[in-house]
């Protein structure tokens, strides 16, 4: 794939779109392309994560081996929470199929918000919106269970 349709193809990932054209931009020329045969392992639940994907093609099966399971096609971005702190895998994630991807580094992501402030409040902001959503639905699924 081209730059421009890897640009293109981060354009599409809701997330990542709050970046902004010249971010994304950037990424896509310092991230790397991965490529996956079927039964290939991109993690396993509790690897360190420093990374997030977004699928070119293909498609990924995420399991938290806890019974709840996704299916990630192209324009997904995985591991979304890796970008921003330092954790582990909650889930493994195997290839169902040739699947490529591009690899983000921590590092990489940390950079492109350091030097585009207005993306990292649109993207703070996001998180931010999304955290007190989260709550609210956590409130309202405790209220009812205690009726």
């Amino acid at each position: 794939m081209s730059i421009e349709d890897d640009v293109a193809l981060l354009e599409r990932v809701p997330t990542l779109r709050l970046l902004g054209s010249a971010s994304l931009r950037m990424l896509a020329i310092v991230s790397e392309q991965r490529n996956f045969g079927r039964g290939d392992l991109l993690f396993k639940q509790g690897d360190e994560a420093d990374s997030g994907f977004v699928v070119q093609s293909g498609r990924f099966r995420v399991d938290d081996g806890a019974g709840a399971e996704t299916i990630a096609g192209p324009g997904t971005l995985i591991g979304e929470l890796a970008l921003i702190v330092p954790m582990r895998r909650p889930s493994s994630a195997i290839a169902l199929e040739t699947t490529s991807a591009i690899r983000m580094a921590r590092s990489l992501f940390q950079r492109v918000l350091e030097s585009d402030p207005a993306a990292a409040r649109r993207l703070r902001d996001e998180f931010a919106s999304r955290a007190s959503q989260i709550a609210s639905d956590i409130l309202m699924a405790g209220a009812k269970l205690s009726n």
